[in-house]
């Protein structure tokens, strides 16, 4: 992926956080600081700070010059303020994959990203709220489980919206775009399903009562159905037979 942001390390994340961490954090800037090397500005041609500043093409798409096929619709500044995660994406957590505990790697997110936000309830509670939520459903596994299945590697031990957010280019950018496809792309699983559902539900696109718990799952994979891309999924759906 274009590199907008973050060190470039494909085997370890920047959030560890022991307690042999917190005195340098009184004395640096941040345990989770973001800053770039130098080598990180070069690698980014966009000269980015993180995914929020990648530019957006007129259907709302943003737009990774280095991955065309990848065109999330929302930047993780814009999953977050929606309301995501049950408000738990970073509660502290122990990750088997890195063995190393993690807690408050919210800090190292732009401050306007959490503007308005209560961190303690909607972005690092250990209690999933569904109230929380954009469309105030529950959706998605634990964090073992997604471990189990193999998705987590250690440079982001939260897994593919620490990825997306992260926004530096790694060895892993194929992977974690790839499962993104397979989600939320033009022939995603998820996508075709709500598109399916609200054919033959005869409702608008954007109606909430139709599968909210699918549309919460895209959007945290940075996806919101849009009429256009509604209209032409439509055209591949069946319609049953009374």
């Amino acid at each position: 992926m274009q590199a907008v942001g973050g060190k470039a390390d494909s085997t370890k994340t920047k959030v560890k956080h022991s307690s042999k961490d917190k005195d340098k954090g009184k004395k640096n800037k941040s345990a989770h600081s973001t800053d770039r090397s130098e080598d990180d500005k070069k690698n980014n041609s966009d000269g980015c700070k993180n995914t929020s500043e990648i530019k957006k093409n007129d259907k709302g798409q943003l737009v990774f010059k280095d991955h065309p096929e990848f065109t999330p619709n929302m930047t993780p500044k814009e999953v977050l303020q929606a309301g995501s995660f049950g408000g738990t994406y970073f509660r502290p957590i122990y990750s088997s994959i890195t063995k190393q505990h993690y807690k408050d790697v919210w800090q190292e997110l732009p401050k306007d990203w959490l503007d308005g936000l209560n961190i303690s309830k909607q972005v690092a509670s250990s209690t999933y709220r569904e109230n929380v939520n954009t469309y105030n459903v529950k959706c998605g596994g634990s964090l073992e489980m997604w471990e189990s299945s193999g998705w987590i590697v250690p440079q982001d031990p939260y897994g593919w919206f620490q990825w997306f957010y992260q926004g530096r280019r790694t060895a892993d950018d194929s992977r974690q775009i790839s499962r993104w496809a397979k989600c939320a792309g033009v022939k995603g699983r998820w996508r075709n399903n709500l598109i399916t559902k609200v054919v033959r539900s005869g409702c608008a696109y954007d109606n909430p009562t139709v599968s909210p718990v699918v549309r919460q799952t895209l959007q945290h994979w940075g996806y919101k159905l849009t009429l256009e891309d509604y209209k032409e999924g439509a055209k591949r759906v069946k319609l049953r037979k009374d």
